[in-house]
């Protein structure tokens, strides 16, 4: 019997089908086209959960502070308050602790930690500029009573400024940098030895420039005069190091924090980090691995926030000073803020106004006087001549460099 035209089975071709298989062939490209989208999809889809793993290790690594969020809620009110809107104010606190199998080998863990190095970063409002504010550890303050690890409360005090986050941790030292310069601190960052040495050889070393070569056993340093890329353990060293480079004072050991601090921006900031993800992705793992901050930055979420407009700021205007100081008057191996100007630095900051600095104070300036550590760094035009009408008051300079400087100059 004929089998009906156009109808499958061995005496004619299907429906659809053309005498010169062109059908046959559409058939073949329409299945390999629905193979490809499953295998497109299915690669989006282990892309999607690859994606979210990273995302969830990386969220997961950060260290809500929330011991540190309820003490500050309970002095809510006497806290400053903000003046600028979109201004911010992060203090970041660099832990001496001992803890932990990285950290122990740069001495015994007594069980307590000091905040080696403390900045007051402040975010222009706009985000036009960062001024990082160094605060010695060894500065005379007045340290509010705080809550101890132990449960038990301490009372008010005139102290070294460390001793703030060795009695109370991060809350007590916000709490003592709110008191003395006014400034509401919005976020705090708390990072340890081991993080800071994993950054570091996150982004392959940072480049510094030394006027001088280094032959220091204490930091278990050697290294050459000139441009010199340091590996995480030996920038360590060279932040920390304090007697046996230059003047063996504090004040010249923040020069040397702020110098690599602007290399490290540098570093980061370039294309060769940002926009490789084999690169990225380890320094995101170690920044955020090595952070315990306040609740709300304490995500990829709100990290990625607070970052997202500083990327844009260009290297002559991410600046680093250290708050006008100079020798304490009852002890030289302490120091003690130089009034009126740390007021003036403290006030400009408040109220979102440009800070000026400079590696050396202008020839038009006052001159700075001294204390036994240095210079304290701080300058202010001279007056107009009689007569000459002046518009403002001239902005005070603060000695101070931006990350844009690389020392080799």
């Amino acid at each position: 019997m004929k089998q009906a035209a156009g109808s499958g089975g061995p005496l004619g071709p299907g429906v659809g089908a053309s005498a010169d298989g062109r059908g046959l062939i559409r058939r073949r490209r329409r299945r390999w086209v629905r193979y490809g989208a499953t295998a497109a999809g299915v690669v989006a889809l282990g892309i999607g959960v690859a994606g979210w793993v990273v995302y969830a290790k990386l969220d997961g690594n950060i260290t809500p502070d929330d011991a540190a969020a309820a003490e500050l809620e309970r002095y809510a009110r006497e806290r400053p308050t903000s003046l600028v809107k979109d201004a911010q104010n992060i203090l970041l606190i660099g832990s001496d602790s001992r803890s932990g199998d990285e950290n122990r080998k740069y001495g015994r863990d007594s069980g307590t930690e000091r905040s080696d190095t403390t900045i007051l970063l402040h975010l222009a409002a706009g985000r036009r500029s960062a001024t990082a504010v160094s605060l010695p550890r060894d500065l005379m303050v007045d340290v509010p009573g705080c809550l101890r690890p132990d449960g038990k409360r301490t009372e008010p005090m005139f102290a070294m400024f460390n001793y703030a986050f060795q009695t109370g941790g991060s809350a007590c030292t916000i709490r003592t940098v709110e008191k003395l310069t006014g400034v509401r601190i919005d976020h705090h960052m708390v990072v340890d030895f081991s993080g800071f040495k994993d950054m570091v050889d996150a982004v392959d070393g940072v480049e510094v420039c030394l006027k001088e070569p280094i032959d220091d056993k204490a930091a278990k340093l050697r290294l050459p005069a000139g441009r010199v890329t340091l590996d995480g353990e030996q920038a360590l060293g060279y932040v920390r190091a304090r007697k046996s480079l230059g003047n063996g004072s504090d004040t010249d050991r923040m020069d040397r924090q702020q110098r690599f601090l602007g290399a490290l921006v540098n570093k980061v900031q370039s294309n060769d980090v940002l926009l490789n993800p084999v690169k990225l992705y380890p320094l995101l793992d170690a920044a955020t691995s090595s952070l315990t901050t306040d609740p709300d930055l304490a995500s990829l979420r709100g990290l990625y926030e607070l970052v997202r407009g500083l990327r844009d700021i260009p290297t002559e205007h991410v600046q680093f000073l250290t708050v006008p100081r100079e020798s304490y008057v009852y002890n030289a191996n302490r120091d003690q803020l130089v009034e009126p100007e740390a007021e003036k630095l403290f006030e400009r900051l408040r109220t979102d106004a440009p800070v000026v600095v400079s590696q050396e104070i202008p020839t038009n300036s006052a001159p700075a006087e001294s204390g036994d550590h240095g210079p304290f760094g701080f300058g202010v035009a001279r007056p107009a001549a009689s007569g000459a009408v002046s518009p403002s008051p001239p902005a005070p300079t603060f000695r101070g460099n931006t990350a844009a400087e690389d020392g080799c100059g």
